[in-house]
């Protein structure tokens, strides 16, 4: 392992940077640590599998109806116990929650709303694959002193920060405050995040796409249209042959792209005709969104803008289209000019 040197930027010294060049405030940075701290206990919770008895199913469901895992309910009471005391936040809500939770009466509350799913992609637990937190930050409405629901129901523009935690052969922490998509990799024998990759960039053209074929007959005409000419190859309309990667973790499948390009599509279909979508815009796809816009990247429903969206519940589902820029248009326009 290199020893640190003095150019070695941990979180905490990235954080107090960002914060006396005016880009954060006091409350954001504590905040941020605070669920860097959280993640630092889910990673290990993860990494010790079978050993730590947290694998199998929890014997619950949640409010989606989907059944919890035993680290499901785990990395949520983590999160909400770690965030509870520390006066930065105003309230949380969790995708594994009905309803959003507001800091307990006996702790002082702050200016913001957290949002999170503490354990994306949970069914691959049992079998040893990548999974992660993913979080969102919105600013509390003036003069709302115990926030609702109703208060989280803000455009992804108005996110403040956003990141996830992937919980893969090294834990690494994905982090934007608005002002690029940084890389942290926790460093285990120091117990902190270390700066790994400042400035991630998505190439804006790509030859690589997730996506589960596994749906095909339920997707729309454009969707099928637009995977058929993906799948034609070089010989087809678009003119080169692509690569699909499915990981069925969001987080693994989005750090993938930030890493190296591609196109993560997650569309609508008729499998559910009643669900929008399948992914949870406050929890997945405004987050994920922001972090690859903030790397040069796009996120789309397959037909608007999703940080533009206007939410209407808490635990609203859309399409996801994000990665390479090009890409993610080219897609857009097999859906609009379907219309």
């Amino acid at each position: 392992m290199p020893t640190p040197t003095a150019h070695t930027v941990s979180l905490s010294r990235y954080l107090i940077e960002e914060q006396r060049a005016g880009r954060i405030d006091a409350e954001l940075r504590q905040l941020i640590a605070v669920v860097a701290r959280a993640c630092t206990s889910i990673s290990i919770a993860v990494s010790k599998g079978a050993l730590g008895g947290v694998l199998g199913d929890a014997g619950t469901g949640n409010v989606q109806g989907e059944a919890q895992k035993k680290l499901d309910v785990l990395s949520n009471d983590i999160l909400l116990e770690a965030n509870a005391w520390g006066g930065h936040l105003a309230a949380c809500a969790s995708e594994e929650m009905e309803h959003s939770q507001p800091i307990p009466d006996a702790y002082p509350r702050g200016g913001f709303l957290l949002l999170f799913d503490p354990l994306d992609g949970s069914s691959n637990i049992d079998v040893n694959v990548s999974v992660g937190t993913i979080f969102s930050v919105l600013r509390s409405p003036e003069g709302v002193s115990r926030p609702g629901d109703e208060h989280f129901l803000q455009p992804g523009r108005r996110q403040v920060a956003a990141g996830y935690c992937i919980y893969g052969p090294s834990t690494m922490l994905v982090l934007t405050t608005g002002h690029g998509t940084h890389a942290f990799t926790l460093d285990r024998e120091q117990g902190a995040f270390v700066l790994t990759q400042r400035d991630m960039r998505i190439p804006e053209d790509t030859r690589e796409f997730a996506i589960n074929v596994s749906n095909q007959r339920h997707w729309e005409p454009a969707m099928q249209a637009y995977v058929g000419d993906l799948l034609a190859g070089k010989e087809g309309p678009r003119g080169k042959d692509f690569n699909m990667r499915w990981i069925a973790s969001m987080v693994a499948d989005v750090h993938r792209i930030l890493t190296r390009g591609g196109i993560f599509i997650y569309p609508w279909d008729h499998k559910d005709p009643g669900k929008p979508g399948k992914l949870r815009l406050m929890y997945e796809a405004n987050p994920m969104g922001m972090l690859v816009e903030q790397a040069g990247g796009a996120a789309s429903t397959g037909r608007e803008s999703i940080l533009d969206l206007q939410p209407d519940h808490l635990h609203q589902r859309v399409p996801v289209f994000l990665g390479s820029r090009n890409e993610v248009e080219a897609a857009v326009r097999y859906h609009l000019e379907a219309r």
